[in-house]
């Protein structure tokens, strides 16, 4: 067995499990909490070298701008298993097999290359945020879910969830968290508004897909995306919400906050949570009249 390794930032994690992804490997990968100054240590196996290269070109951008290490390779035996769990708040992220304390809301997310591992900024800021404005009975969009590990917190949290991705690999992602947490959450592939137009978040064209229509549908939306996303559906986000309605938005680095802010001119800024350059705001629907 062949076992390729290296370190990496925080932010990092996501693109490793983006790009293995575009070279269709299928293995196994494990996070490894590092010692400073990087955040982990990344495991994954292969049963084969004619792959390596493939490999290697694809994380090669990622070692050139100082997100990891250069990649390592060894000969073992067998795989080492490694369990990870991270904490947010309450919010502890598993792989199902941590076992609950009390005050704690486990969420049991298996490992997937394609979507959000819970270790990404963006991701715990959004369920910092989403533990301080998500309350029981509320109706709220998860836009953009892909691996559903936000619609599964608010769920937890006693929301009524309405899980949509124009991606069918999410919606799948998303389907399987439900039953892995036992949680109600709606789940569609389906887009808001003018959504569908914007193509696949990595590129290309996604066909046709369900529309919803934003009539003043939800309390709250969160939408872990893109900023440029968000901009483009400033409109539809806006009508989607109902009086005094919330979007809780991440995805996005700094840069973009004044832009944000700015685009999202009927919306009041009342939270905000920021680690290294990530940021996540809460923004409040201002009132008519």
């Amino acid at each position: 067995m062949i076992e390729l390794s290296l370190n990496a930032t925080e932010e990092a994690i996501d693109w490793i499990r983006s790009l293995l992804a575009t070279v269709n490997f299928k293995g196994e990968l494990q996070l490894k909490k590092a010692e400073s100054p990087w955040a982990f240590e990344v495991r994954f196996y292969l049963s084969e070298r004619s792959r390596i290269d493939k490999i290697e070109s694809a994380l090669s951008s990622l070692y050139r701008t100082g997100m990891t290490t250069e990649l390592e390779m060894s000969i073992v035996e067998e795989i080492k298993h490694s369990t990870t769990v991270q904490r947010v708040g309450n919010f502890v992220i598993s792989d199902g097999t941590y076992q609950a304390q009390s005050n704690e809301i486990v969420l049991n997310i298996q490992e997937s290359l394609a979507f959000g591992s819970g270790f990404h900024p963006a991701t715990i800021l959004s369920l910092q945020l989403i533990e301080r404005h998500v309350t029981p009975n509320l109706e709220v969009l998860d836009l953009g879910c892909g691996s559903g590990i936000l619609s599964i917190a608010m769920a937890k949290l006693g929301a009524e969830v309405y899980a949509i991705d124009n991606d069918a690999i999410a919606v799948e992602a998303t389907q399987r968290a439900i039953l892995e947490n036992s949680v109600n959450v709606r789940v569609e592939q389906a887009s808001l508004g003018k959504g569908s137009n914007l193509g696949h978040w990595m590129g290309g064209e996604v066909g046709e897909i369900q529309s919803i229509e934003p009539a003043e549908n939800f309390d709250i939306i969160v939408a872990n995306v893109f900023a440029r996303i968000i901009i483009n559906l400033s409109e539809d986000l806006t009508k989607a919400l109902r009086s005094d309605g919330r979007l809780i938005l991440a995805g996005f680095t700094i840069e973009y906050e004044q832009e944000l802010i700015e685009t999202l001119s009927e919306f009041e800024l009342i939270d905000r949570e920021q680690t290294g350059d990530w940021i996540a705001l809460v923004f409040r629907k201002r009132a008519v009249g």
